[in-house]
């Protein structure tokens, strides 16, 4: 992993208002950590944005972020550049990277930014998600099967959100790339971005001796529930989920 040692990661992630983004659904939360070294930072850039429409109660449903708490919040426009630096020629850790992707770089084609309406011209993506898969076929490899799969506490974790999951992704990416048991800060940098709370001087610990986990099949009433959960999610944005589009094959 030596050619890691020096590289900068910046784990990333989003929440929005719904999905498509085909179907003019904005972001509303990005957080992101700082990894150089193996080692968190403490500079982490984390910000609610005012989407200028309604989120869908789905997407409510899953991070618990209201209208009514927008209200006030700071627009896309406003953060961009800081954004932007903060991101800029790193390597970007996320999970499924084609949705937070796309939605990203229509937030700067909204702006006009064209130079900036591909990140991925300006920074590498990473998606561990891919990865993950590659890792753990016929396995769940959402962030929170993962998070058990590695030993990491992901206790507070009853809704999505954006700083908390890109913290707990970090923990999942290290420990994928390298079986690292303890990540801990390497300094206390200067934090980028506002409503802050991230890294914040903590330390994240794994349970070391892990052994290899068994694989527990899911039940036919998991099975169901499952189903009915991504018919919701279909209903409400008006087409297959990410999750349908991601995995099932087309017959024939």
């Amino acid at each position: 992993m030596e050619q890691q040692q020096d590289k900068r990661f910046v784990i990333l992630d989003t929440e929005t208002t719904g999905m498509p983004v085909s179907e003019g659904h904005r972001i509303i939360e990005i957080g992101c950590v700082e990894v150089i070294g193996r080692r968190l930072t403490g500079r982490h850039f984390h910000v609610y944005l005012q989407p200028d429409r309604e989120s869908d109660e789905g997407a409510i449903n899953v991070h618990g972020i209201t209208d009514a708490f927008l209200v006030g919040k700071p627009r896309f426009g406003d953060v961009a550049e800081e954004f932007f630096e903060f991101i800029q020629g790193a390597t970007l850790v996320i999970h499924n990277a084609a949705f937070d992707v796309g939605f990203i770089n229509n937030e700067f084609a909204l702006l006009g930014q064209q130079d900036r309406a591909d990140i991925s011209q300006h920074c590498t993506i990473l998606d561990t998600l891919l990865l993950a898969r590659s890792r753990h076929p016929g396995q769940r490899n959402s962030l929170d099967a993962l998070c058990k799969r590695y030993d990491i506490d992901n206790s507070g974790r009853e809704l999505h959100g954006a700083l908390l999951d890109s913290e707990l992704l970090a923990d999942v990416y290290l420990a994928m790339t390298g079986g690292q048991t303890s990540l801990s800060l390497a300094g206390h940098g200067a934090e980028a971005g506002d409503e802050g709370g991230g890294a914040g001087g903590s330390e994240i610990r794994r349970i070391t001796g892990r052994v290899p986990g068994r694989v527990i099949m899911a039940s036919a009433e998991e099975l169901e529930a499952h189903a009915e959960r991504l018919a919701a999610i279909a209903k409400s944005a008006g087409g297959p989920s990410m999750w349908q589009a991601l995995t099932e094959t087309p017959a024939g």
